[in-house]
């Protein structure tokens, strides 16, 4: 038998197998159970004025938990560790993320997994206060107005074109030309516009003689500071 054959079966003799109470086991599934439970209640809170999925809601607690067992795992055998990593390594996940904060969610969920299957549950408390805090801190920070979209359509005439841009310098609205398009003596203007008032605004602008339509219309899109 070589020193190499020695030092392997030495190797596996010694870390090949850790014996975990069943306590241990139970209290660290609890205490995940009780963060992924949190997790799951501060996602339904936070995304309720957005694009909610109880699914992906769910599949956050799910992950946690799963996550924990996977840590207790390679925690009881370093061959069963071995193997595992190979398994989780051809894993692919091809679920598309909608929102960035949907990230942020899931790497939570992981955390708090795999901090909880290694016992560490001060620090899982700590990670969740403190992401919990910031969240909510940040959402408090003013955001600027997205600006509006004003579509007009007119016939096409320097009377009414200069109607137009008339109503738009005395609504004392910061407004800037998009698109202009003439198509068989109508022009479809594009402006985007921020204003007070913009009920006001249409009724003045579909006042006007050659005026076919009025359209003003908000966007969650980019803000400009």
């Amino acid at each position: 038998m070589s020193f190499k054959d020695i030092l392997k079966k030495s190797f596996l003799e010694n870390y090949a197998q850790t014996e975990m109470s069943i306590r241990t086991i139970i209290i660290a599934i609890a205490l995940t159970c009780v963060f992924a439970i949190y997790i799951y209640l501060f996602y339904r809170v936070v995304t309720k004025k957005s694009f909610y999925s109880k699914s992906f809601n769910i599949s956050l607690a799910s992950i946690a938990i799963i996550t924990a067992a996977i840590i207790l795992t390679i925690q009881s055998s370093v061959v069963v560790s071995l193997g595992m990593v190979g398994a989780l390594s051809i894993v692919r996940f091809r679920t598309a993320i909608k929102d960035p904060m949907d990230l942020v969610f899931l790497f939570w969920s992981i955390a708090v997994g795999i901090i909880c299957g290694a016992g560490l549950f001060g620090i899982a408390l700590v990670l969740s206060a403190s992401i919990t805090i910031l969240i909510l801190v940040l959402e408090l920070v003013p955001q600027a107005k997205a600006p509006q979209i004003l579509l007009i359509s007119f016939r096409d005439s320097d009377e009414t074109n200069d109607g137009v841009e008339k109503i738009l310098t005395e609504s004392k609205s910061y407004y800037s030309e998009k698109s202009r398009t003439i198509t068989n003596g109508q022009i479809s203007l594009a402006f985007e516009i921020r204003t007070s008032d913009g009920r006001k605004l249409c009724s003045s602008l579909s006042g006007l003689d050659g005026v076919n339509s009025v359209s003003l219309l908000k966007h969650d899109g980019e803000v400009t500071y």
